[in-house]
């Protein structure tokens, strides 16, 4: 680290201790969520009472979690609007805006545990198992499986409609719609590209970490912090210099939260995470973590990695030698390694980038949260 970057870190704002403006912001982005899914409630229960089970999922998945999408966005239109020509733009209107993220990511989720057969998400059944409980609670003819993966994808489905549809009419300007359409799109398809991705690389394609690393960037990493940043940069009318500098800052962190969100799918405390623990196991997740420890081990660790990763037979014993040969290879400390050098490379952008002080302190803030979670 060069002296003027030593002189940065020294002088860069620390973290929120209590996180409250990080709060707030939350506890807005919920409430717009709540009213634009209040209005689609009543519009689905217009059209038949047993379509309210479809809304009242969509709000359980897209209400969880810590709205950090939104945050960067945010953050990112504040950060932005005095390097730009989106300073007149309402902030409740762009708080709408940026909530609609979340519908963006509800669907990803929601076709991720299909795709992976997942069992459970944020202490809750997956969207495809609960609709095949239902299935079976109401006496529904048919395949209860099927019935539950053709509701999620629709629910899914939904969201993603929802989403173009929150930042549609969220009052921001036309102008400032029109800017924000761009990176609107390309987030979108980055995000469908990447799970596709995900599938080749479980199917034998993009093999090594930089496999792992491609489809991490492209179907989390991307929508995760560089896209919403961007997102935000667009609403408020800024240049280039700061769309660069928001890449410069989420391709990095964006990186570091998707592996911690690897090593938390199989390190994570399940009363913390919400699902288990040896579900990206039993899925046969073929993250960077894993890659790692592949390329590290020997002939009878490669061995162990074929017969019990993605085995779906495997008990609790063969999880525990699953996780042992990730920490003895060194793979775990390596991806802990990666998060923290790509977690500093993001901050030190943070520092550097051409925004208001405000914004450099709760991205800053946001950067830690993102990186040192536990669930």
């Amino acid at each position: 680290m060069t002296a003027g970057a030593q002189q940065r870190e020294s002088a860069r704002p620390a973290p929120p201790s209590d996180a409250a403006d990080l709060d707030r912001l939350r506890a807005a982005v919920a409430a717009a969520l709540t009213d634009f899914l209040e209005m689609q409630r009543a519009t689905l229960a217009g059209m038949d009472p047993s379509l309210v089970p479809v809304v009242d999922e969509v709000r359980a998945v897209a209400e969880g979690g810590k709205k950090l999408r939104p945050s960067f966005a945010y953050w990112g239109w504040r950060g932005a609007c005095g390097q730009g020509l989106g300073t007149a733009e309402d902030d409740d209107a762009v708080l709408r805006a940026v909530a609609a993220l979340e519908f963006v990511h509800a669907s990803a989720l929601v076709h991720d545990d299909v795709m992976d057969a997942a069992g459970t998400r944020r202490g809750r059944p997956t969207t495809h198992i609960g609709f095949a409980d239902r299935h079976t609670t109401h006496g529904f003819s048919g395949d209860q499986e099927l019935f539950g993966v053709g509701a999620a994808i629709l629910v899914g489905d939904l969201a993603l409609v929802w989403s173009d549809e929150m930042l549609r009419c969220s009052g921001i300007s036309e102008a400032a719609l029109g800017r924000a359409r761009a990176v609107w799109d390309t987030m979108r398809t980055e995000v469908t590209a990447g799970q596709y991705l995900d599938l080749l690389r479980a199917a034998g394609g993009l093999p090594g970490s930089d496999g792992a690393l491609t489809v991490a960037r492209y179907k989390s990493a991307g929508y995760t912090v560089q896209r919403p940043l961007q997102l935000g940069a667009a609403i408020a009318g800024a240049g280039p210099a700061v769309v660069e500098a928001f890449a410069a800052v989420g391709l990095p962190l964006g990186e570091a939260f998707q592996l911690r969100d690897d090593l938390l799918g199989v390190f994570g405390d399940p009363e913390i995470t919400g699902k288990s623990a040896d579900d990206d196991l039993r899925e046969g997740k073929q993250t960077l973590l894993v890659a790692l420890a592949e390329e590290a081990t020997d002939d009878a660790g490669r061995g162990l990695l074929g017969r019990l990763l993605g085995n779906p037979d495997a008990g609790a014993d063969d999880f525990a030698a699953l996780r042992e040969l990730l920490v003895v290879t060194g793979a775990r400390d390596r991806v802990e390694e990666r998060i923290t050098r790509r977690t500093a490379e993001a901050r030190e952008a943070i520092a550097e980038a051409p925004i208001a002080d405000d914004a450099r302190a709760a991205l800053d803030a946001l950067a830690v949260a993102a990186t040192t979670r536990t669930a």
